[in-house]
């Protein structure tokens, strides 16, 4: 059985207060192409379809016309769609039913009460059933019935064991999960996996789920995690967002992934790469040095030289037409000082303690709870 898995697509998305529109028109035309041509079984979108939670009009119209033309194209194929923490789930939801029957399966809410339990979708090969089990974006508070814990105090690693393992699984046949969390290696620290900026990452890493739920399932195609990566096991794979979502990501190849599923055990993936319209490039040197490197790139430019030039940005913008910011890199006058700024890797909590300098561990706990409470309410997906 052949399956296509994507994510993060982040439609809508704007930039340095730019739109990326067009880009995402182009690379979801590539991923419709690279599609057309494999025509698999089975194409998994493993969350985060748009950036925000009420996406515009023209987001939901270019997402639509995705799946629309896949529809028409691959008929046959069974299209599979999971909410993430930036979607709406309610909306994803929506003519889940009736689209069930055109094989496109749109899920937007996971299991809530005792009696419900994760969409299952089941096709079949010469060697047997391949199970597909699709699990949108959990928050603690939404499975609270299934964990039996009015008081809401469950972690998200409780919350999702809790989910999946009440799932009666044949590990017999052949199991696939789409899923959109923070899946944690077992004895990795949440600090050795890479994180780009363009990810919402809690205070405390909070959401951290360990993967070890994920090892009845055969593959997991997972989402969330914008730079391609595996979660532990080689066949438990985050295929990463299909462009660039922010500068910490420049140089990345991104793609998606082709799983071609064998017999029982036997699972091949193979990542397909994708080409965007833009590249995204960090260059660094003296103003002469970066002057001559101009492009239509999305760039980030770093000046080096000390001089003081009149008129930068005007200069720079002319030979970046998509520049998306100018930055000087300062040399420190004492070396005791420190420049806090996104270049030091500060997140927001840090931020906000060095800003108040002698603060608890009390304090810092109530400090962590608002952040990620605040974080939370800017994607609600209820």
């Amino acid at each position: 059985m052949k399956i296509i898995h994507l994510s993060d697509l982040h439609i809508g998305l704007k930039w340095f207060n730019r739109s990326m529109l067009d880009d995402q028109i182009y690379i979801l035309k590539q991923i419709s192409g690279i599609i057309e041509e494999n025509k698999p079984d089975a194409v998994v979108i493993a969350g985060d379809i748009y950036d925000k939670a009420m996406p515009s009009a023209e987001a939901v119209k270019v997402f639509d016309e995705f799946i629309s033309g896949l529809s028409a194209k691959v008929p046959d194929t069974e299209i599979m769609v999971i909410s993430g923490n930036h979607d709406n789930a309610q909306r994803i939801n929506v003519f889940r039913r009736i689209l069930s029957g055109h094989r496109i399966h749109m899920i937007g809410t996971p299991p809530k009460s005792p009696s419900d339990h994760i969409e299952k979708i089941t096709l079949r090969d010469s060697y047997g059933n391949v199970n597909f089990y699709l699990l949108p974006f959990i928050k603690p508070s939404m499975v609270r019935l299934i964990v039996n814990n009015e008081e809401n105090n469950v972690s998200y690693n409780e919350a999702v064991h809790a989910v999946i393992e009440r799932e009666d699984i044949n590990t017999d046949e052949r199991n696939v999960i789409v899923s959109h969390q923070f899946y944690l290696p077992c004895g990795q620290s949440p600090k050795d996996v890479e994180r780009m900026d363009s990810e919402r990452v809690t205070v405390g890493n909070i959401d951290a789920v360990y993967a070890d739920v994920l090892e009845k399932f055969d593959y997991a195609a997972l989402g969330h995690i914008h730079k391609p990566s595996a979660a532990g096991n080689e066949n438990f794979r985050y295929c990463g967002t299909p462009l660039a979502c922010s500068i910490s990501e420049a140089g990345q190849q991104k793609g998606v992934i082709m799983v071609e599923l064998g017999g029982k055990g036997n699972v091949k993936t193979t990542v397909i790469p994708l080409k965007p319209l833009r590249e995204v490039r960090i260059i660094k040197g003296t103003l002469e040095e970066v002057l001559s490197q101009g492009s239509d790139d999305y760039v980030s430019v770093v000046v080096t030289d000390s001089q003081k030039h009149t008129d930068i940005s005007a200069s720079i913008s002319e030979a970046f037409p998509n520049l998306l910011e100018i930055r000087r890199k300062v040399r420190q006058t004492s070396k005791n000082s420190k420049q806090y700024s996104a270049d030091n890797g500060m997140n927001v909590f840090e931020l906000c303690r060095y800003f108040l300098q002698d603060s608890n561990e009390s304090e810092n706990k109530i400090l962590r709870d608002v952040i990620n409470h605040i974080q939370e309410d800017d994607y609600e997906t209820y």
